[in-house]
C-alpha cells in the first residue's frame, strides 16, 4: 500500500497501448500511479488510481491532481501521453479536427501540467511528454500538420519549461517516437508504416517505455527531446 514516502505518477492517455505500458513501467520502478483517460477502468492494484475523463477539459485535471494529492499525498512525476493524430491535406482539417487535436494535444497539456507543478516543487520532480518525430521530419507520404502544431508546441514547451524550473528542482523532457506498434494501427497499414522507417520496421510499445523511464531516472537530463523513431528524424 503506498505511503507518502513512495514517489506517484500521473499518466494521461493510460487505458491502452502506450500509456497502459507506461503505467506498469511506473509501477515496476515503484512509483503509484494515477491513470487517466476517458474510458479507464479500474485497477486491482490498491496503487494505481484510476480517473475517467477528458483530458482536453481543465476540470479533469483539477480532479486528476486532486485524486492524486488526496490518496497518496504527492506528486512526483507528470507523463503527458494522451495525444491523437489525424491525417489529412491542410485544407481537408475540419473545425472539429482542429479542436479535438488541439483540444487533448494541447490543452490537456497546459492544464494538467499546470496544475500539477506547485505539487511538483515540494519536492522536485519530472514532466515527460510524448510528442512524434513528424515534427521533426515531417513526411510527404503522412499529412501531418495539425501533429505538428501540437506536438510541435510541446516540444517548444519542453525546453522552455525546462529552463524555467532547472534551479527548481523539476526536469521536463520529452520522448519524439516514430510509428509505434498500438492499437490505433489496423494490422493491414503496418507494412506501408514501416516502410517509413529507415531501419525498416516500426516500433514496440516497450521502446517508448524504456525511453520515458530513462528519462525519469535520469538526474543530469533536462530540456532534451528523446528521439526513438527508428532514424525518422536523422533522414531518408
Amino acid at each position: 500500500m503506498s505511503t507518502q514516502h513512495q514517489k506517484t505518477a500521473i499518466i494521461t492517455g493510460a487505458s491502452q497501448g502506450i500509456g497502459a505500458a507506461l503505467v506498469e513501467g511506473y509501477r515496476k520502478l515503484g512509483h503509484a500511479v494515477v491513470a487517466t483517460s476517458r474510458t479507464i477502468a479500474p485497477a486491482d492494484d490498491a496503487d494505481i488510481l484510476t480517473v475517467q475523463g477528458d483530458i482536453a477539459d481543465p476540470a479533469t485535471a483539477e480532479r486528476v491532481v486532486a485524486a492524486a494529492v488526496e490518496r497518496f499525498g504527492r506528486i512526483d512525476t507528470v507523463v503527458n501521453n494522451a495525444g491523437i493524430f489525424v491525417a489529412k491535406p491542410f485544407t481537408d482539417y475540419t473545425a472539429e479536427d482542429y479542436a479535438a487535436v488541439t483540444g487533448i494535444n494541447l490543452d490537456g497539456f497546459f492544464h494538467l501540467t499546470q496544475q500539477a507543478l506547485p505539487h511538483l516543487l515540494t519536492r522536485g520532480g519530472h514532466v515527460v511528454s510524448v510528442t512524434t518525430s513528424l515534427v521533426d521530419s515531417p513526411d510527404s507520404r503522412v499529412p501531418s500538420v495539425l501533429a505538428s502544431l501540437t506536438k510541435g508546441g510541446l516540444q517548444a514547451a519542453t525546453k522552455s519549461l525546462a529552463i524555467e524550473y532547472a534551479t527548481r528542482g523539476i526536469r521536463v523532457n520529452a520522448v519524439s517516437p516514430g510509428t509505434i506498434k498500438t492499437p490505433m494501427h489496423p494490422d493491414e497499414t503496418h507494412e506501408f508504416l514501416a516502410a517509413l522507417h529507415p531501419v525498416g520496421r516500426m516500433g514496440e510499445v516497450a521502446d517508448i517505455v524504456d525511453a520515458v523511464l530513462y528519462l525519469e531516472t535520469a538526474p543530469f537530463v533536462t530540456g532534451e527531446i528523446l528521439h526513438v523513431d527508428g532514424g525518422m528524424s536523422a533522414g531518408h
